[in-house]
């Protein structure tokens, strides 16, 4: 099969991009042609927000993007086109030079971009639905897209002139979201049920489970404040039993929270940089726990993934996608998001029980082998191609 693949990377590398890359090589391992479209948010680099606006036309409909990818389908002629991003520089038009030239189209729902201009359905450390179903003014009003009124009214202009062109219901033939949770939001917000499939993330390569208990208490991922590390700082000041915690991240909340760890006094919390792959798998085998204190509703986190494949057990907020990927007792615990004593509670009670904890990892790897090996994840993608292409050449 002969697959075209298009995504638009983003200017702080992250979970999304990891994962179309796992995708690209577990095709390409089993065979398939695989034809890339790439743009990235790196074209903006240095780019006043006052001149961003001003490409409001080429956000809502890049004409550029439309007749580069046009061009490739008529070269390449691929079965399908698998669209994971288009967000800045692509646009929708890339929907349009598809059904134009009459190939499937399977779109992988990441986020929330489609229901919420801020994408995180967060506001103020908390969840918010407020522009879901298309009411965008309070995301405008709060400028919840880079803290800017204006860029997130650019945001809107794009998802409601889409949706007056019904772009979403009729561009698009298949979509893959990544959780049950996930795709009862897109429903709820407008997208055909019919047209939506469930695959989660996986990893390309087992990295075998961890054979010891664990030192410390760790936390991956990008600082910023819907990743709810402050929540994690306060509640570690709270423990009555003292564990070290480990943060592997960059984000533009460093320097605040370091302030945060001098202000608490807390003496066994180290934040580390980001690092190779391998090395944070690493640090997973030598943690006790993964911790994942997000206050927004996640996609489907790779960190819990590689954490299941270690055998390491995952604390997390109970929300959204989190709470449906671990559960509650069986692969990991949950605590109440936000609140930083019900997380130290849990954390406490993990550490009085030694042997629930290593139980826990367990059941969090043989979870990882039943659900999120490359070939559990290759059967699936495959029946969503087939179905997706059959559906296209019946309509």
């Amino acid at each position: 099969m002969k697959v075209t693949i298009i995504h638009n990377t983003y200017q702080q590398p992250g979970g999304e991009d990891t994962a179309v890359a796992e995708e690209t090589r577990l095709l390409e391992s089993r065979g398939h042609k695989i034809v890339s479209y790439r743009r990235s948010n790196h074209e903006l680099d240095g780019m006043p927000k006052t001149k961003l606006f001003f490409r409001v036309k080429d956000i809502v409909h890049s004409s550029s993007s439309k007749r580069e990818v046009r061009d490739l389908i008529r070269s390449e002629k691929p079965d399908i086109v698998h669209i994971h991003n288009t967000f800045l520089m692509i646009s929708p038009s890339a929907y349009e030079a598809c059904q134009e030239e009459g190939v499937p189209v399977v779109q992988t729902l990441h986020n929330f971009r489609l229901l919420c201009p801020g994408v995180y359905f967060n506001r103020a450390g908390a969840v918010c639905e407020d522009c879901i179903g298309g009411r965008f003014w309070s995301g405008i009003r709060h400028g919840c897209y880079r803290d800017s009124s204006a860029m997130t009214a650019a945001v809107a202009l794009m998802l409601k002139f889409h949706e007056f062109r019904r772009t979403w219901n009729r561009s698009v033939d298949g979509y893959v979201a990544l959780s049950e949770f996930a795709r009862g939001k897109f429903i709820y917000g407008g997208l055909p049920a019919e047209k939506i499939y469930v695959k989660p993330n996986f990893l390309s390569a087992d990295p075998g489970p961890k054979n010891a208990p664990g030192e410390y208490a760790l936390f991956v991922g990008r600082l910023s404040p819907e990743k709810g590390v402050d929540i994690l700082l306060s509640a570690w000041a709270l423990l009555k039993s003292p564990m070290p915690l480990v943060i592997i991240g960059d984000g533009p909340l460093r320097q605040s929270l370091n302030a945060q760890i001098n202000s608490l006094g807390l003496k066994n919390v180290t934040i580390k940089s980001w690092c190779p792959r391998d090395d944070v798998l690493d640090a997973m085998k030598r943690a006790a726990v993964l911790v994942m204190p997000s206050t927004w509703y996640e996609g489907f986190p790779l960190t819990i993934v590689e954490s299941f494949a270690c055998g390491t057990p995952v604390v997390c907020s109970r929300l959204g996608s989190m709470e449906e990927i671990v559960s509650d007792g069986g692969t990991g615990l949950h605590f109440n998001p936000g609140e930083p004593a019900d997380l130290a509670d849990k954390i406490d009670s993990v550490l009085t029980k030694t042997e629930w904890l290593a139980a826990m990892g367990r059941v969090a790897r043989r979870r990882y082998e039943e659900l999120y090996t490359a070939e559990k994840n290759y059967t699936a993608l495959m029946g969503i191609y087939e179905q997706t292409i059959a559906t296209k050449a019946f309509n």
